[in-house]
């Protein structure tokens, strides 16, 4: 005979995981705002879905009495995961990415917008699919975790404990101006896009975009420092 609770318990849990399909899916659809468009918005709900229903079926509300608090950042971290799998870069790539970034930098600061990729494929003498690759990885890394994204990128001897990277940026984002800060604050914490980081400042996109790609200078030079 089946026993009456467990079988409340598990339609319970079913439940749970239809009731949130469509949280996942705006979630889905916020990352899919920051990451470029080669990266398939399905391919995402799909990951979401998957890693709610998982949790719905681990999930005990005698221990946790708020299932989206349970599993809203495992689902979000299933869905980093998938990107992070999408394009391992090889050291040469990572030059790349730096030698781009430089370029974008440098060009936004004279033009008020970013160059094309025929114009970077000109500059430094390489195949524009190969910087259109390039580009779509730095985007892709550019939404990890801040620390993360400079142990990954940073060219440095040792890799950086992660305790002591997060220190050595909140020391060196107190330094920075208030704009600065509230660039990195928005994007990396509280997960806006660029375009909304640019209407709450009432700036470009691509001035948030230099904002946001200076910053990151400054704390690798302060790494390397």
């Amino acid at each position: 005979m089946s026993n009456p609770y467990i079988k409340e318990l598990s339609e319970y849990k079913k439940q749970l995981a239809s009731d949130y399909m469509p949280a996942v899916k705006a979630m889905a659809a916020k990352l899919k705002e920051r990451i470029p468009d080669s990266v398939d918005f399905n391919d995402l709900v799909s990951i979401g879905y998957e890693e709610l229903v998982k949790l719905s079926h681990r999930y005990d509300p005698k221990i946790n009495d708020n299932f989206w608090g349970y599993a809203q950042k495992r689902i979000y971290g299933a869905m980093l995961d998938f990107l992070r799998k999408l394009d391992i870069l090889s050291r040469n790539d990572r030059k790349i990415v730096k030698q781009v970034d430089k370029i974008i930098q440098d060009y936004v600061c004279k033009y008020n917008h970013e160059p094309s990729d025929k114009y970077l494929s000109e500059v430094l003498g390489i195949d524009e699919d190969k910087i259109k690759s390039a580009r779509a990885a730095s985007e892709v890394y550019s939404i990890m975790p801040i620390e993360e994204q400079l142990n990954y990128f940073e060219n440095i001897e040792k890799k950086v404990e992660e305790e002591e990277l997060i220190d050595s940026i909140k020391k060196v984002l107190k330094t920075l101006p208030e704009k600065e800060q509230l660039v990195i604050q928005l994007y990396y914490f509280e997960e806006l896009s660029l375009k909304e980081i640019a209407e709450i400042l009432e700036v470009s996109e691509s001035r948030v975009s230099q904002i946001h790609k200076k910053v990151i200078k400054k704390i690798r030079e302060s790494l390397n420092g």
